[in-house]
């Protein structure tokens, strides 16, 4: 788990919302941070994974977890994982929020939950869910059974109850001192807090997406990259519900590995949760810097691999591909499977490609390698005198057509290489497409997107 580091100072205090299935676990996590982090159905096991999101409440951070529904008596594997889930964010938190549906009453497995958090050392604070007016509050009585002192009558929906709720909350936090009140010495310097703000620190991390169809090992792959059982794994497909991440310390830095929800067709979708699981997936993908898109190598190169491909392709970050349960193919299937990369997924033909088993680790470890180097090229800063030598020879190979020519460039950012050229007229995209291709292989940047931005002289 990630504690960073809060305002404060020290580690940032961990906070667990637990609780039976549909009780308003994930409704109450949007509401404390003031948006929609989780995604909320009316209808329970929705969430599954434990999703980790940053909070603060009156100048005090911590980072909130919400978790998947904690069943007693867990019907089937994939319940037994999720519950599983639950307990490990308890035995991880400083606070855990146990929430309950009051216009329910005490049912079994709230009652089994409790027993648990009696047992254990962590402060917990009963949190009387659904009390949307004055007149329900009497419902909250029937709570004290439980045996984890006085209920927070709350409405995670409309808000009422958890201001009350944090400030008891933030009680619970290690003494820090107030915000605002360090002294000067303890106070960062400029160079300290140079890039901060507003989470500029975090976004220094490099994000890597694992992306893919669903039921390609997604999970399996994240959970073993990251070290621990971080996301439920169950062969039955869309498991994973929402984007997970989290960051790991290597020899490259820290790294933060994103888990996304396995991508369909629109036309595949079946329901409201599956088309915010795919919302949230796209946007992992236009936050990453590197996606990993794992295919799985049983089912060869399909036409939705395809498409996802493509979308990554769009979004301009490195990709590298992982052809998962690889151990499973013969020698004349493994051969199909490299023809069908080269013919359906040409326009990634740099992409290094990985074989892989993500179940047994099998090729995995060479993953961090190919890794430094795409991160090295995403971040590579090119002098102006090479990229200008490099035109120029493009130049005098293949000049373009109408009399335009490139007159200078530079290269003006990276993240990926992006490129300036000053221009005395229009250049063809076939032209440009020469001259990235000539730049990519001058500089060796592999499979780095390269972004070129045309000037004309004029301008």
């Amino acid at each position: 788990m990630n504690r960073t580091g809060s305002a404060n100072g020290g580690r940032r205090p961990v906070v667990a919302i637990v609780g039976r299935p549909n009780v308003g676990k994930s409704t109450l996590l949007n509401r404390i941070v003031g948006r929609r982090e989780a995604i909320v159905e009316e209808r329970p096991g929705v969430t599954r994974d434990r999703k980790e999101v940053e909070a603060d409440w009156r100048g005090h951070e911590f980072t909130l977890v919400d978790t998947g529904g904690w069943l007693s008596a867990a019907e089937g594997d994939l319940d037994g994982k999720v519950s599983r889930q639950s307990e490990q964010a308890i035995g991880d938190a400083d606070v855990v929020l146990f929430v309950v549906d009051a216009t329910a009453g005490v049912m079994a497995d709230d009652a089994s939950v409790a027993e648990m958090l009696r047992r254990s050392d962590t402060p917990c604070l009963l949190v009387a869910n659904k009390i949307d007016h004055s007149v329900h509050e009497p419902l909250i009585w029937e709570l004290l059974s439980l045996g984890l002192g006085e209920p927070y009558p709350v409405s995670a929906l409309h808000g009422r109850g958890s201001g009350d709720l944090l400030d008891a909350v933030v009680e619970h936090f290690p003494e820090l001192p107030e915000p605002g009140a360090e002294s000067d010495a303890s106070r960062p310097s400029e160079a300290d807090t140079a890039g901060e703000g507003g989470g500029e620190a975090d976004d220094d991390i490099i994000s890597v997406a694992i992306v893919g169809r669903p039921n390609v090992g997604k999970s399996t792959l994240f959970n073993r990259l990251v070290g621990a059982e971080r996301s439920v794994v169950h062969d039955l497909p869309g498991t994973t519900r929402d984007s997970i991440d989290t960051v790991v310390e290597t020899d490259l830095g820290p790294l933060r590995f994103v888990d996304t929800a396995g991508m369909r067709r629109k036309s595949r979708i079946e329901d409201g949760t599956e088309y915010y699981s795919l919302v949230r997936a796209l946007g992992s993908i236009d936050r990453a810097d590197v996606a990993l898109l794992l295919i799985d190598a049983t089912e060869g190169v399909t036409h939705q691999d395809q498409r996802l491909a493509e979308r990554i392709d769009v979004a301009g970050c490195p990709t590298v591909i992982l052809l998962n349960k690889w151990e499973l193919l013969d020698a004349e299937d493994r051969a199909d499977v490299e023809r069908q990369l080269g013919r359906k997924l040409e326009f990634l033909a740099r992409a290094p490609v990985l074989k892989v088993s993500a179940l047994t680790g099998l090729g995995v470890h060479r993953l961090q390698p190919v890794l430094e180097a795409t991160i090295q090229d995403y971040h590579r800063r090119i002098p102006t005198r090479a990229v200008n030598q490099v035109l120029r020879a493009a130049q005098a190979a293949h000049p373009a057509p109408g009399g335009a020519r490139v007159l200078y460039a530079l290269q003006g950012a990276s993240d990926p290489p992006t490129f300036t050229l000053f221009a005395n007229r229009t250049l063809p995209q076939t032209y440009l497409r020469y001259l990235e291709r000539s730049l990519r292989e001058g500089f060796d940047l592999g499979s780095t997107p390269i972004k070129l931005r045309v000037r004309r002289r004029s301008e």
